[in-house]
């Protein structure tokens, strides 16, 4: 992306600028304000009301009036807290959340940053969230706002541990960490999709499929507790902690908070669409080659893209809307006492099958 708009502008210090600043507003803050949006018609029209129906046509304009008033408010910092750690948690949260995005391929010709170790620079940068988290909660000076931190830590590193196993079977199947290679390698038709056992024939690719499906199947639920979402919210159980972490801030700090927790949500989704479901490939082919319009292809991967990641965003909410909050010790049991073993034999099964492609 950096490389044509420097061939555009000419100016190394502009491209880079407009560049890193692309994917928060192409597509971040957009997609933050119509997920929001979404969890509410969802959550509405699951318990058999409307949602908001006033702001713009079916409340679709509700948000933005949110955001507004968000940034009227008053930026509160309680007297105990303490005032550098508290202001710099949302931010590190934030960014943790944006710099992801770097390396998520959105289609073969807008790629934040197309490095080789792209899958391993997404775990490591998203570190970054769980450090806000734990900086907030205790700068607050607040009991729940700390029990919240505190949670949410021990939850997100406990289930980083299957996300990461799982992460490593694929990247032992493909014998790559770039993130646009795994969507190179899944191109044509959706077959050669990796949950399908991936490109090419034979035995091996039957004999991988119900593997891939145990693969995805634990890196989704791990990836629900790493975000915080029902049935993994504790963090914020909002009976038990007010509203966790984040109980002390107001205003746009709040909302950082919030855009966070949105952005990441599309990031995990967008990990597990492109190491099982094709990336940003077609799963029927291009009208751009069809039509001999190669502009139209890249176009259409970005929309294949988005697609996939926000079908399960909606997966999501629809299971925050299904299922109950599990309690600490039921947390921990399924991760340590189930994920973790079935993710790693899962990891020595496929890398036998590998052995014998």
């Amino acid at each position: 992306m950096y490389d044509i708009l420097y061939n555009i502008l000419g100016n190394q210090v502009v491209a880079w600028i407009i560049a890193a600043a692309l994917p928060l507003f192409v597509f971040i803050l957009p997609f933050a304000l119509f997920a929001v949006w979404l969890e509410r018609k969802v959550s509405a029209h699951m318990q058999d009301r409307l949602g908001p129906m006033r702001v713009g046509w079916h409340g679709v304009l509700q948000t933005i009036a949110d955001i507004i008033k968000l940034i009227q408010k008053e930026d509160i910092i309680p007297a105990e807290a303490d005032k550098k750690l508290f202001n710099l948690a949302p931010v590190l949260v934030f960014a943790g959340s944006y710099a992801a995005f770097a390396a998520i391929p959105f289609s073969s010709k807008y790629i934040g940053s197309n490095a080789e170790v792209g899958i391993f620079y997404v775990i490591a940068v998203s570190s970054f969230v769980v450090v806000g988290i734990l900086m907030g909660g205790w700068a607050s000076n607040n009991k729940y706002a700390l029990l919240g931190a505190m949670r949410s830590a021990a939850q997100i590193v406990s289930y980083e541990i299957p996300s990461a196993i799982v992460i490593l079977t694929m990247v032992m199947l493909t014998g790559t960490l770039s993130l646009d290679k795994f969507s190179q390698m899944q191109t044509a038709y959706f077959w050669n999709w990796f949950i399908l056992g991936g490109p090419g024939s034979g035995i091996t690719k039957f004999l991988l499929i119900p593997f891939m499906i145990v693969g995805f199947t634990i890196l989704y639920i791990s990836t629900l507790a790493e975000v915080n979402r029902t049935p993994f919210d504790i963090p914020e159980a909002e009976s038990e902690l007010v509203a966790g972490y984040h109980t002390e801030y107001s205003g746009m700090k709040f909302a950082m908070f919030f855009l966070a927790e949105y952005g990441n949500m599309f990031a995990v989704s967008a990990i597990i669409t492109l190491l099982f479901f094709g990336g940003y490939q077609s799963p029927f082919g291009y009208l751009g080659n069809t039509f001999k319009l190669p502009w139209l292809v890249p176009i259409e991967q970005v929309f294949w893209f988005t697609g996939k990641g926000i079908f399960f965003v909606f997966v999501q909410m629809w299971l925050r809307w299904t299922l109950p909050r599990l309690r600490v010790d039921q947390l921990m049991h399924l991760c340590w006492k189930f994920l973790i073993p079935y993710s790693f034999v899962n990891l020595i099964i496929v890398g036998f099958i590998t052995l014998f492609r």
